[in-house]
């Protein structure tokens, strides 16, 4: 490619996040990887769904008793990307930002059903350690939310969404399987990203 800009959208999930590199040009991004990174230290299981193991506790107690596990996950989370980086880097690219979609952030105080708070928790932090693994690897970083992504995206990116469909759907086929709404939103978060770098 001549164009050796790259950018990583980052679509977080419990426990993972799903990665897509795009680079190239702006009006046409090619797809350089997809893959899935691990957030969860095996050595660790409370890293899975750290809330879980303490969603019986009074919210703020259990806010105070995650923290060890946080800051595991934080750390298996910087380490995925730099990894990722590192192999951009190899093949000659630039990694200029990377945009990150998932849970927005709320009030989980007011939440009363500790399961269903445990959940959003934990929707939010995988977010949220994603954020932190992009500014512990010295990178730019922007937060999307998945329900104004494609309004967003087509404003940005000064396209209709049948453009933007069109080319995310080609995007996809290069990709191959599986290409999903999770694919998708990371491939619109690194192109959102990679337009900033021009």
């Amino acid at each position: 490619m001549a164009n050796t800009n790259a950018a990583i959208g980052l679509k977080a999930k419990t426990g993972r996040a799903i990665a897509v590199v795009l680079s190239g040009p702006v009006d046409a991004p090619e797809l350089v990887s997809r893959s899935e990174l691990s957030l969860t230290d095996p050595r660790i299981p409370a890293t899975f769904q750290p809330y879980h193991e303490v969603m019986e506790l009074p919210w703020e107690e259990s806010q105070k008793k995650v923290k060890p596990y946080v800051h595991a996950i934080e750390r298996v989370a910087g380490k995925a990307l730099k990894n990722l980086i590192h192999e951009l880097r190899a093949q000659g690219l630039t990694v200029v930002g990377i945009g990150v979609t998932g849970s927005a952030d709320r009030d989980l105080s007011r939440i009363g059903n500790y399961h269903i708070r445990a959940h959003a928790a934990e929707g939010m932090l995988f977010r949220q350690v994603l954020e932190h693994a992009a500014q512990s690897n010295k990178l730019s970083c922007r937060t999307f939310s998945e329900k104004t992504l494609s309004t967003q995206a087509t404003a940005e990116l000064r396209m209709t969404p049948a453009q933007l469909n069109n080319r995310l759907k080609s995007i996809g086929q290069s990709a191959g399987a599986p290409w999903r709404t999770d694919q998708r939103t990371a491939a619109t978060a690194a192109w959102l990203m990679l337009r900033i770098s021009r």
